[in-house]
């Protein structure tokens, strides 16, 4: 049985306010957001290699 991968959603920015500013949280609304970002941008990538291989 294949396995499908999960589509990974493009993530919302957060809010200039999510950010407590205080550099203590672990890990930081940013640090999740761009680490969710650079998988959404891969996905892209992959999917668009995957489609001119069609």
């Amino acid at each position: 049985m294949a396995v499908i991968p999960k589509k990974i959603l493009k993530p919302k920015r957060p809010e200039n306010d999510d950010c407590c500013g205080g550099g203590s949280c672990c890990p930081c609304v940013w640090e999740d957001y761009f680490n969710q970002l650079d998988l959404w941008n891969e996905q892209q990538v992959k999917e668009k290699l995957d489609n001119t291989l069609e």
